[in-house]
């Protein structure tokens, strides 16, 4: 019972931050029109992201990219309302500070997430090898770092090998034509699976890509094949 107040307690005090940053804002932004409107997930797909990671009961997240740290309150919310035994949320980005001026991070600690997340101030790819060389196995993945084609291409290469098979990862801004097209590969060519109404509601537009056009939503969830497998390179399908 003290174990599911406490719990408790630590959700309504996430759950006030994210009432705060949807009403107020961040405290600091970058000096840029509208910056904060225009970087952060919606509260809604926050909603969607926190109740996706909670039905598959995560334990471990990596997430790309904090930034004003609305994502980063919704992913320690599920871990919080999971409660595993070690939950870890493991977050990267090179401009935390002298970018964002901690902004994100900032929030995370008044939630109290700061005992389960870590910050990683390295560029993706660099942290995310080192992530596998350390052997650190996540149930799920939430992407929304750089929108360069092969830069997103990269950190998807490396969550393949941190992120289980069977697990998910969470692509943020996924009508991008450059995100649209890196993840069309893995979707191609190694079996990853597209979660049909993880993200309900209107789609944003319709993207052409490669050789088909289909409508996209803002986050989109990708399933993992269980077992993974390398494909023999003579199957190698066009994206």
């Amino acid at each position: 019972m003290a174990d599911m107040m406490k719990r408790d307690e630590r959700r309504k005090r996430i759950r006030e931050v994210r009432r705060r940053l949807v009403q107020e804002g961040p405290t600091r932004t970058r000096d840029r029109e509208a910056d904060f409107e225009t970087v952060t997930v919606p509260e809604r797909d926050c909603d969607q992201l926190r109740d996706l990671l909670i039905s598959e009961g995560v334990q471990t997240v990596v997430e790309v990219g904090l930034a004003y740290a609305s994502s980063a309150l919704a992913i320690g919310e599920a871990l919080v309302t999971v409660n595993p035994p070690r939950p870890r949320h493991v977050i990267i980005d090179p401009f935390q500070e002298c970018d964002w001026s901690n902004s994100g991070w900032d929030l995370l600690r008044s939630a109290g997430l700061d005992s389960i997340a870590s910050l990683m101030l390295a560029p993706s790819s660099i942290a995310l090898p080192q992530l596998l060389t350390e052997g650190l196995v996540a149930d799920a993945a939430f992407v929304d770092g750089s929108h360069r084609f092969h830069e997103v291409f990269v950190d998807l290469y490396f969550l393949r090998k941190i992120v289980r098979p069977g697990g998910l990862i969470v692509i943020d801004d996924a009508g991008t034509p450059s995100v649209l097209t890196a993840v069309h590969y893995y979707e191609r060519n190694l079996g990853w699976t597209v979660i049909p109404d993880a993200f309900p509601g209107e789609a944003l537009a319709t993207v052409v890509a490669g050789p088909r056009a289909e409508p996209v939503t803002r986050c989109k969830a990708i399933r993992l094949p269980d077992p993974s497998f390398e494909p023999p390179f003579e199957e190698f399908h066009l994206f």
